[in-house]
């Protein structure tokens, strides 16, 4: 084979097995993010300043007050299925995290921790898909193992409640269906309602309004 031929093989070659896109950040990507951990961050501040009056529905049985709990962990989901590249689950929860805490938490600093913890239950979804799988269920696996996260947060690293283990239980099992639904749902819609509205031009997710909604047994190609 001559060296022409032997480069251009190569070069199918390469061409053929290389990853369709590259894992690093755009400036693109940096901006958008950021904007969207941004005003994620003012809604948590509003979501705090409002807790105390919804929390008082559950006054009935306090461990299933994380079934709103959800409404902390949506920007993980929403970085990683806008983004979708590694970091972005946990990016976009950090600073809205941050955010609300130089708005003003009653919770104070400690929102960081949770931030983290809920930031990585998502991002290990995604890792474990290599950030390739962005349907419905995937969306609601993250939400949901981003509740987890926060509740073994809530229980054991920085500790605010004091259940039974059963009440603890229910308490974080509620926090992972809250996740699913509230954090794994309505950020999979929104992607896809800013894809139809052509305004993810730059990024990967801009045809997300034309991917299949569910992805299990479909072959991966």
């Amino acid at each position: 084979m001559s060296s022409s031929q032997h480069a251009t093989s190569s070069a199918r070659s390469g061409t053929a097995h290389s990853p369709a896109r590259s894992w690093r950040w755009s400036v693109s990507d940096i901006v958008v993010a950021s904007v969207l951990a941004v005003a994620s961050g003012v809604i948590f501040w509003g979501w705090n300043l409002s807790y105390h009056l919804i929390g008082n529905l559950f006054v009935f049985y306090p461990p299933v007050e994380t079934l709103v709990h959800g409404m902390w962990l949506f920007p993980a989901v929403l970085g990683a299925l806008v983004i979708r590249k590694p970091g972005a689950a946990i990016y976009c929860e950090m600073v809205a995290a941050a955010v609300s805490a130089l708005l003003g938490s009653q919770w104070g600093l400690t929102v960081l921790s949770s931030g983290f913890m809920q930031g990585l239950g998502a991002e290990l979804i995604f890792l474990a898909v290599a950030y390739r799988r962005f349907s419905l269920e995937f969306a609601m696996l993250a939400g949901a193992a981003s509740g987890l996260t926060g509740g073994i947060t809530y229980h054991w690293i920085v500790p605010m409640y004091a259940y039974a283990p059963v009440e603890t239980a229910i308490h974080i099992s509620c926090f992972a269906l809250s996740g699913a639904i509230i954090a794994g749902i309505i950020p999979w819609l929104a992607t896809r309602g800013l894809a139809a509205a052509s305004v993810l031009g730059p990024l990967a997710s801009r045809r997300a309004h034309r991917e299949p909604r569910l992805s299990l047994g479909r072959s991966r190609g």
